[in-house]
C-alpha cells in the first residue's frame, strides 16, 4: 500500500459505512476525527467525532435519525490515503456522545467496538465435558452468533468449568494458559497461537518511516525456566512439566532469548506455575511451554509512533530498524492505534513486545 513519509507526503483519507452503506457526504463533510484501537489483548474500539457547523441543530438531527447513528448499527472504518483505503475495523455502534457547550459549535462522539464486545455480556456459569479449548471457543463464538476460526489447541480436557465469568473473560483466560490469543475480525472469531514466530510484515526505520519509538528492556519477570506441577488422581503421581531453553517458538532474529539473560546475570531460577489444576501431562507440559514464552516475550517492550499504516495491525510481526544492535530487529505488535484528522492527517501509534535482544 501507498505509505506517508516526510519526503513524500500522500494525502491521508478515509471512508465511514453504516450498514454497509458509506456515510452521506453531506454527513461525511463534518467528519472532524476518527481514531481506531487494534488490540490483541482488549476488543478493538472505533471512535468516529462529526462537528456541527452554522447549522446548530444538525447534531441533534444526526443523534435521532434512526436510520444512521443507532446503537447496535454496523460500522466499518477505512483509513489510508487518496485511492489507497483499507478496512480497520468492522464493529457495532454501543455510545453516542454528544457535546453541547455554550461557547462552540456541538460535537457527536459515535463510539463502538468489534464483535468481541458481544463476549463481555452477561457472566456465565457452565462446564464443557472431554473437549479441547479450540472447540470450547468454536461453541461460544457459535452461541454468540459468529463463525469461529480455531486452530486445534490439541490438548482433550476431562472437565472445564466456566465459573461465574463473561465469555470473554473465560476464553481469553483458557487462550493465555496455553499460549493463545482471542481476536474478532467482522464476524468471525479467530482462537489462535501468538504468532511472534511469523515474519515480518513491514520494516520501520527511524528517520524515516518511524517517527519516534521507546523500549526497554527489563529482567523483571523473567525465568531461566518454568514447571507446572499438578497430581494425577487416576494415576495417584505427581505431574511435573517444564519448559526452558530450546522451548521457545522463536528468538525473533535475537542473539540471547530473556531467559538466557537472567540465568547468565543472575543464575538459575524457575517460575512455578501453579495457580490451575492440571489432569495430564501433556496439560502440564503445553502449560510450561505457554508460561516460558509468555515470560520472555516480556523481555523487551516498547511503544512507537508512524506515519499512518493500514497493514500496521495487532498480532502481526514487524521490524524496527535505525536504532542500534541491541534494539533493532523484530517486535510482535500487541496493540496498534490509528488516528485520523483533516489538520494533522493520519498516524499510527503501537506497542510492541520481543523475546530476545
Amino acid at each position: 500500500m501507498p505509505t506517508a513519509n516526510a519526503q513524500s507526503p500522500l494525502v491521508a483519507d478515509f471512508q465511514v459505512a453504516v450498514n454497509g452503506s458509506p456515510l452521506p457526504v453531506a454527513v461525511a463533510l463534518h467528519v472532524v476525527g476518527i481514531e481506531v484501537e487494534d488490540s490483541v489483548e482488549l476488543p478493538g474500539m472505533f471512535a468516529v467525532e462529526l462537528a456541527a457547523s452554522e447549522h446548530i441543530d444538525q447534531i441533534s438531527a444526526w443523534i435521532d435519525d434512526q436510520k444512521l447513528f443507532v446503537v447496535g448499527n454496523a460500522l466499518e472504518v477505512k483509513l489510508g490515503y487518496v485511492d489507497a483505503l483499507a478496512s480497520l475495523i468492522k464493529g457495532e455502534i454501543t455510545a453516542l456522545e454528544p457535546e453541547f457547550v455554550g461557547d462552540r459549535l456541538p460535537r457527536l462522539r459515535l463510539r463502538g467496538y468489534d464483535r468481541r464486545h458481544r463476549l463481555q455480556r452477561g457472566r456465565k456459569v457452565r462446564s464443557f465435558v472431554q473437549q479441547k479449548d479450540s472447540d470450547i471457543a468454536a461453541q461460544i463464538a457459535g452461541d454468540a452468533g459468529l463463525t469461529a476460526q480455531a486452530e486445534d489447541s490439541g490438548v482433550v480436557h476431562d472437565y472445564v468449568l466456566q465459573a461465574n465469568e463473561s465469555d470473554l473473560d473465560f476464553l481469553q483466560q483458557r487462550a493465555r494458559r496455553i499460549g493463545y490469543e482471542v481476536v474478532v475480525d467482522d464476524r468471525t472469531l479467530i482462537y489462535r497461537p501468538v504468532a511472534n514466530a511469523a515474519g515480518d510484515i513491514l520494516t520501520l526505520t527511524l528517520g524515516d518511516q518511524l517517527l519516534e519509538f521507546h523500549p526497554r528492556l527489563s529482567s523483571a519477570g523473567q525465568f531461566s525456566d518454568v514447571e507446572v506441577r499438578g497430581w494425577s488422581v487416576k494415576d495417584k503421581a505427581a505431574i511435573v512439566g517444564q519448559a526452558g531453553d530450546g522451548a521457545e517458538v522463536s528468538t525473533m532474529g535475537g542473539q540471547q532469548t530473556g531467559a538466557a539473560l537472567v540465568r547468565s546475570a543472575f543464575g538459575a531460577a524457575a517460575g512455578l506455575l501453579g495457580t490451575h489444576p492440571v489432569a495430564s501431562q501433556a496439560e502440564a507440559d503445553q502449560l510450561a511451554k505457554a508460561g516460558f514464552n509468555r515470560s520472555i516475550l516480556g523481555l523487551v517492550e516498547g511503544e512507537g509512533r508512524c506515519w499512518g499504516r493500514t497493514d500496521l495491525r495487532a498480532g502481526k510481526v514487524i521490524r524496527v530498524d535505525g536504532i542500534g544492535k541491541t534494539f533493532s530487529g523484530s517486535y510482535y505488535v500487541v496493540s496498534a492505534s490509528h488516528e485520523y484528522t483533516p489538520q494533522n492527517g493520519y498516524r499510527t501509534a503501537f506497542t510492541v513486545r520481543r523475546n530476545a535482544a
